[in-house]
């Protein structure tokens, strides 16, 4: 599959026919059983399976705008048919206007609150919850057990191709209002605060350790393990090329939003951060 995967998708051209949609049936289906996926974790660092993404892209190429829907009228390609669960799948959508595209995989016993949407590529592991107004974007790959609170945003990296997505391990906790994007990864049970921001761009601040931690040479945002960020604030250093001035910003007040790591989990967090199990 994956070889006449990536045959197709580097042909030019309308590359339309019977058998490459029968072939992107069965990578889609595949997809959405978790049986392949965007991005998996090797020896103990995640890797970009680059030829998945061209498997996602290439759908949207071979398909043709359709219109879906019963009681609620949708118009997309009819490669990615409307999703649709049944109590086998064991996965509860509470009634209020959710959706999961056809392409996710969402495992047994995660719970989905009106209204969310998890988008095509995307892995949600078991356990987790997927909370009102929360988006899990293309290809992101969501771990046990995580709770995704109320209006969370984790992004989506479709493209580039060999781009990481976004990456939430076990056990983690966003709160509401939470950002996390362009490929940051959020290691094993760490809790971002509500409101806190993480992308390539944005240097996060480790007052327990003294340190650091920025994306560079192509490595995405990594959020250590057990940690705990919450949105901080920083005076604006002074940068000619950015035409910043230091003396005006201390003049009015200004300062940059920055995420700052307070602590490392304990006992109190974990209470703190406990999951229902009744939910599940």
């Amino acid at each position: 599959m994956r070889e006449e995967i990536e045959r197709l998708y580097e042909l030019k051209g309308d590359t339309r026919s019977e058998s490459a949609r029968r072939l992107f049936a069965e990578f889609r289906d595949a997809l959405t059983a978790g049986r392949i996926r965007a991005a998996e974790k090797v020896n103990g660092a995640w890797r970009v399976n680059a030829w998945v993404k061209k498997g996602i892209l290439l759908g949207f190429r071979l398909g043709e705008l359709a219109e879906t829907g019963d009681a609620l009228s949708f118009v997309d390609k009819d490669t990615y048919p409307v999703r649709r669960f049944t109590a086998a799948d064991k996965v509860r959508i509470v009634p209020g206007g959710s959706s999961v595209r056809s392409g996710a995989y969402v495992a047994p016993s995660v719970v989905c609150m009106p209204p969310m949407y998890i988008n095509v590529g995307a892995y949600v592991d078991e356990g987790a919850m997927v909370d009102s107004h929360a988006l899990v974007g293309s290809c992101a790959q969501i771990g046990k057990r995580v709770h995704l609170s109320a209006a969370a945003q984790i992004g989506g990296v479709l493209e580039p191709v060999n781009a990481s997505p976004v990456i939430i391990e076990d056990d983690v906790l966003v709160g509401g209002n939470c950002g996390v994007y362009e490929g940051t990864e959020v290691r094993a049970r760490a809790v971002l605060g509500a409101g806190t921001i993480l992308t390539r761009s944005t240097p996060l601040y480790d007052l327990v350790r003294g340190e650091v931690y920025r994306a560079e040479g192509g490595l995405p945002l990594i959020v250590p393990e057990n940690a705990v960020v919450v949105p901080g604030a920083r005076a604006p250093s002074t940068s000619l090329r950015a035409g910043l001035d230091r003396g005006k910003a201390r003049e009015w007040g200004l300062s940059i939003y920055a995420p700052v790591i307070v602590k490392y989990r304990d006992e109190k967090t974990d209470r703190g951060s406990a999951l229902e199990e009744a939910l599940r």
